[in-house]
């Protein structure tokens, strides 16, 4: 037996030992431990190397149905995009943004401010919480 297979024998006999509340709870406190351990900047990378192996793992069309999904399952949570709304208009309200604004360059009709990008709004610690939400119901 591999080392690599002892461990997957032990952590599934841990998982039914803990029940899967307790073995969820578990995996929360080693992940809040390494997060303190690496520090913000140490633990941003790890997600950036993590995301970007997945992505190879994947391929083009997997990453974008794990994205496709992920956005399934965040946009079924209806408090959250209200407030991730909010505070994009706010965002957008402060920047003079808009669909009229000076930002387009001109063209009327786009309302994403970049001329007709297909960029969707939100900051990064809105789609980083929303990439941490999917990857929990997946």
């Amino acid at each position: 037996m591999t080392v690599e297979e002892a461990g997957r024998k032990g952590g599934e006999a841990r998982k039914e030992e803990l029940g899967p509340e307790g073995y969820a709870e578990l995996g929360r406190k080693g992940g809040e431990a390494r997060k303190e351990e690496l520090g913000a900047e140490g633990y941003a990378e790890l997600g950036r190397k993590g995301g970007e192996a997945r992505k190879e793992e994947l391929g083009p069309e997997g990453y974008a149905e794990l994205g496709r999904k992920g956005g399934e399952s965040v946009s079924q949570d209806r408090q959250h995009m209200a407030e991730i709304g909010r505070e994009g208009g706010h965002a957008r309200g402060a920047s003079g943004g808009g669909k009229s604004g000076s930002s387009t360059g001109g063209k009327s009709g786009s309302s994403n401010g970049g001329g007709g990008s297909s960029h969707r709004g939100g900051s990064s610690a809105q789609h980083a919480a929303a990439g941490r939400q999917s990857h929990k119901n997946h």
